[in-house]
């Protein structure tokens, strides 16, 4: 979906069409200005000038997404409010509605199943969809259907969505980024050499920002670079499975099926802070905060009917530095304390002298409770690792 987040926002305010608007803050403002409506008033009755400006915010928050004409200013999705702010104060900054966008994420999947019915859900916002079994699926290269999708979708909720039809989902998810907003591109196999080889590296899902600056200090900064890198090579650079997998995408390879149902890999919960907060003078302070976040994803967990044995943490400093440790334990778990005391654990091995901006707490290696994996025997050591734990209950937090 095209800046799905801001692209719902504008349907309710239709009058910030063609303004840069991001999504991460503002509560306040826009209440104010739904209270102040006249009788009879709706929400795009209200001025422009009522919406609170990035300019005017201060605080700890990140964008959570942008309309386009603010992405022409460099402003993104994970980037401060305050660097934002910098790059284009004008911009309208709105609050995340994430129930209204839960509803429009299940409606426009609903409208996909009803045309082809395999597809992969791969978060709110974005799906994997096998044409070749539809009715019509492979007409005009898939670009029919890609039509009939876009439309059906526009009609029932009026959002656009850009469609990338390929071999396999590896590049149908790149081919799906050449044309926003609202475009469908055909990528085939003879296609590789002249619309993926010339790409940057980083348009490869699954490269990260390390990987790529690896790879341009060894002078690769292309898929086709990449390409024509011995396999022997990047294995013995980048290790044997991601070396393996370098060679295999940067031909164009993908044998991943498209999966209807899927399993969670792992369940979390993280708060960005209005001030920064220190491990030493706001430890009270943290170590609530720190409980809140075991308690809600131990909620998590047992709502859905899952538990975990791989327990870990996530720290954003003051200077955006981030930090990650996690521990696995000898039993799965769904309880709260299990969590913070494990957490606890990991918490002693990061360094806690700058300020804190960001907490996360995560759980996973997840199976089914109740499921013989999950009731299988700890083994020898579980009684103490959990005497361990127990002695540790007075984290840094």
């Amino acid at each position: 979906m095209d800046a799905f987040y801001a692209s719902v926002e504008l349907l309710r305010y239709p009058q910030l069409k063609g303004l840069p608007v991001v999504i991460g803050g503002g509560r306040r403002r826009v209440d104010e200005a739904i209270r102040n409506l006249p009788e009879g008033g709706t929400l795009a009755d209200i001025p422009v000038d009522a919406f609170a400006r990035l300019k005017d915010y201060t605080g700890r928050g990140v964008i959570t997404t942008a309309t386009y004409p603010a992405r022409q200013f460099g402003v993104g999705s994970a980037m401060g409010l305050m660097k934002a702010a910098k790059l284009c104060p004008q911009a309208i900054i709105l609050p995340v509605d994430f129930d209204e966008y839960r509803r429009y994420s299940r409606a426009f999947k609903q409208i996909i199943l009803e045309v082809a019915p395999l597809m992969e859900d791969r978060g709110v916002d974005e799906v994997y969809i096998d044409f070749t079994d539809v009715p019509g699926g492979q007409r005009d290269g898939g670009r029919s259907l890609a039509r009939l999708l876009q439309k059906a979708i526009f009609d029932a909720t009026g959002l656009t969505c850009s469609i990338g039809v390929a071999p396999n989902k590896l590049i149908a998810k790149m081919a799906s980024e050449f044309n926003k907003p609202n475009g469908i591109s055909i990528v085939y196999e003879d296609d590789l050499e002249k619309l993926i080889w010339p790409l940057p590296c980083r348009k490869v899902n699954g490269i990260g920002p390390k990987a790529d600056e690896k790879l341009k200090r060894f002078g690769i900064e292309t898929v086709g670079q990449l390409a024509v890198r011995d396999r022997d090579w990047l294995i013995a650079n980048f290790g044997k499975a991601t070396g393996a997998w370098m060679h295999e995408v940067s031909w164009g390879r993908d044998d991943r099926p498209v999966v209807t149902e899927s399993e969670p890999v792992s369940m979390s919960r993280e708060t960005t802070f209005d001030r920064d907060l220190h491990a030493v003078r706001d430890r009270a302070e943290l170590g609530a905060i720190f409980t809140r976040l075991c308690e809600q994803v131990a909620a998590d967990l047992q709502r859905k009917g899952y538990v975990g044995k791989t327990i870990g943490i996530k720290l954003r400093y003051d200077d955006f530095r981030i930090a990650t440790r996690d521990q696995t334990i000898e039993r799965f778990t769904d309880d709260a304390k299990t969590i913070r005391q494990t957490g606890g654990l990991c918490l002693k091995r990061v360094p806690l002298e700058r300020p804190l901006r960001l907490l996360g707490v995560r759980v996973g290696t997840l199976a089914k409770a109740g499921s013989p994996e999950a009731l299988a025997p700890a083994g020898a050591g579980a009684q103490r690792a959990a005497a361990e734990q127990v002695a540790t209950t007075a984290s840094l937090f």
